[in-house]
């Protein structure tokens, strides 16, 4: 289990970083800590977590999975072994994580959500804090294969006109890492210019520069490459990528429109994003090639996410223990020339069906 270093900080991570958010929902907090104990059995340092989890979000889970992560750390008396990162809402209306009001990436509510999850997880600092999703009018995930008009400045007409400034989000984490509560700052679901506009306050002295950025990167969504990964690779903004098997559908579970029981997307019917036109196809021509290299077809999906040069840690998910070694075991698969050119051939003609 190799190790990178996250941006430009003194932190070394492991190229596999333990996703977290179906604990308190679809799994019990025995479940959570199995799966830390395997991972860190594994040499895994590195945990990523939110206060909006467990997925699907709802009031009366919301928060669990950091309980989950902090009886565990209380029981190993690891605090010191574990890198912790933790996510802050964006903007919402919904009102249960603020007392019943909407949330905005204010010093107010900033601070509300730092302590609340610092509290669940019984640590008195978080190693890594990142904004969940952007406060701006921009599509989910920042990065769509098109958009139908350009995201609207806050000054311009019809665009909220209480949109927080960058400047004056960013500069409530400079004072969370001066009262030692984070000691670093990373974005997700972030766009090209949001990482440019947060390093560039940063360049002004404003706040702590961004060291990761936390967005969907699989087999069916690409969008990364198009701007983000110079981005990212020429000002040394790490990615640590989310749902390197689309929400399960790169594995072969739903081939041909099987929703297996116990399944997330039988449970939630949340796989809308993908389950777009021509996803389904273009999903089965991955998982077809990977049985070809006689790879199961989990372990080819993940093995070509932390293969990428961009990359620093493949942030993977599971429900099971046998998914979770799969998960784990990627990290040994040599991915091959032959591999690359293979799936490269296919998103040539599929593009990017899932951002």
């Amino acid at each position: 289990m190799h190790k990178r270093r996250l941006g430009r900080t003194d932190l070394l991570v492991t190229q596999i970083c333990l996703g977290t958010m179906t604990w308190g929902q679809q799994n019990t907090e025995a479940d959570g800590h199995a799966q830390m104990n395997l991972a860190f059995s594994r040499g895994v340092n590195f945990i990523d977590t939110a206060e909006l989890y467990p997925i699907p979000p709802k009031a009366e889970t919301q928060g669990r999975t950091e309980k989950i992560i902090g009886s565990w750390m209380k029981a190993k008396g690891n605090r010191d072994k574990v890198i912790l990162a933790s996510k802050v809402v964006g903007r919402t209306a919904n009102g249960w994580f603020r007392g019943d009001r909407p949330s905005q990436l204010v010093r107010a509510d900033i601070f509300d959500a730092i302590d609340k999850s610092l509290a669940k997880l019984g640590t008195d600092y978080l190693d890594l804090y990142q904004i969940h999703w952007p406060e701006r009018d921009i599509p989910w995930g920042a990065n769509p294969t098109r958009v139908g008009a350009v995201p609207r400045r806050a000054d311009s007409v019809g665009a909220p006109t209480d949109e927080t400034p960058i400047a004056e989000t960013l500069a409530v984490f400079d004072e969370l890492m001066k009262v030692g509560k984070i000691r670093h700052f990373g974005l997700s679901n972030e766009s090209s210019w949001g990482v440019m506009r947060f390093l560039a306050e940063a360049d002004k002295g404003i706040g702590p520069r961004v060291a990761s950025i936390q967005n969907a990167y699989n087999l069916v969504n690409r969008t990364f490459e198009v701007n983000l990964a110079e981005v990212c690779e020429r000002e040394q903004v790490s990615l640590l990528p989310y749902s390197p098997l689309a929400q399960g559908y790169l594995t072969g579970k739903y081939d041909h429109g099987a929703r297996p029981p116990g399944s997330r997307t039988q449970l939630f019917n949340r796989g809308q994003r993908y389950e777009t036109p021509n996803a389904a196809e273009a999903q089965l021509e991955y998982i077809e090639l990977a049985r070809s290299f006689g790879l199961e077809p989990a372990l080819f999906a993940n093995a070509y996410v932390s293969s990428r040069p961009f990359v620093t840690a493949n942030i993977v998910g599971a429900t099971t223990l046998a998914q979770l070694d799969m998960a784990l075991s990627s990290v040994d698969v040599v991915w091959t020339e032959e591999m690359q050119k293979a799936v490269d051939a296919i998103h040539q003609r599929v593009g990017n069906p899932c951002p």
